[in-house]
């Protein structure tokens, strides 16, 4: 099996997403020429999966350095894996392929690697991303997310994306999609908050049971946003546990963090506008735990979710009122 492959995980429709990815998320108030200018540092350090979505606003950025690495022969576009992610104001069926074909004209991309809708939570169609009514409680909608998914496998037959997913799914939302009569297409992944303190055990083992792949965002903790994170949660990478397995291996407490991930077979996304970190999280494939630091690791779970997505609670469709 050659590196690429060997570093790659098949999903269930035959293409292969590659088991380390970049995140691009970034705070506000982080320019989104630091998206532009990092991910092109990603490339040049190995990576070839990258995560964007419509509503993190850097999709101009991302798509104009991976072309300008393109152009200057570092990486073929078939090298390359995009995600996009089909943000939530635009979940009735007539929005979905429209909403993908202004992401693909902002990356000047034919297609995408891969769009997920980005949490099974629809909110009031149109172009306001935030739609909030006049006492500031966002205005969600009700729209069937088996609805959704079919208008995604038309963009997946029309060739704008090679695969779709989901994301924020709870296991009875992934079966709602999966006994869906007709089904063409099987979500390929669900991508979801999972770190040491979050570890998604029963998730995980729910998703490799269909052959949906699990992908991991946060795997590093959180980016600590006060806009939606507890600033009283614990600090992931300051976990005493994870520092002292890092000291033993020579390693970092991210590198072992997400080589946790790694060897549990989950697909993992790292976030870092930092060339020296991006450099690291790339060696992750370079040494193993053993199975006692796994054991290790497992215990500091907590269940901990540093993703609340609390505007949404009141919505039927709120995942995380389920166990996984």
């Amino acid at each position: 099996m050659d590196l690429k492959h060997s570093r790659s995980v098949k999903l269930n429709d035959g293409h292969f997403m590659p088991r380390l990815g970049f995140g691009t998320a970034a705070s506000g108030d982080v320019p989104k020429s630091k998206s532009y200018e990092f991910t092109k540092v990603a490339i040049d350090a190995g990576f070839r999966h990258f995560d964007s979505a419509f509503i993190y606003g850097n999709e101009e950025e991302v798509g104009a350095a991976i072309r300008e690495k393109i152009a200057d022969g570092t990486v073929k576009r078939e090298d390359v894996f995009y995600t996009t992610k089909l943000w939530a104001t635009h979940f009735r069926p007539e929005y979905v392929r429209p909403a993908l074909e202004k992401s693909l004209k902002k990356l000047q991309m034919d297609y995408v690697d891969l769009i997920i809708m980005h949490l099974p939570v629809p909110m009031k169609p149109g172009d306001e991303l935030i739609p909030m009514d006049d006492k500031g409680q966002f205005i969600l909608d009700t729209v069937d997310l088996r609805d959704t998914w079919e208008a995604l496998e038309k963009c997946k037959d029309a060739g704008l994306t090679k695969s779709i997913g989901v994301s924020n799914f709870n296991h009875k939302q992934l079966e709602h999609i999966l006994t869906k009569p007709g089904l063409k297409y099987k979500p390929a992944c669900n991508q979801v908050e999972c770190h040491a303190y979050l570890n998604q055990s029963k998730l995980l083992e729910y998703c490799k049971s269909k052959d949906i792949a699990l992908v991991a965002y946060s795997a590093l903790g959180s980016q600590r946003d006060p806009s939606w994170v507890d600033q009283n949660s614990p600090v992931l990478l300051e976990d005493p546990v994870l520092k002292a397995i890092a000291k033993k291996r020579n390693r970092t407490p991210g590198q072992v963090a997400l080589r946790y991930l790694l060897q549990r077979g989950v697909v993992v996304l790292a976030k870092s506008f930092n060339e020296k970190r991006i450099k690291e999280n790339m060696q992750i494939f370079e040494f193993e735990l053993t199975a006692e630091d796994m054991k290790d690791i497992d215990g500091i779970n907590k269940n901990l979710r540093y993703t609340t997505l609390q505007y949404a609670a009141n919505h039927p469709n709120y995942p995380f009122n389920e166990e996984y």
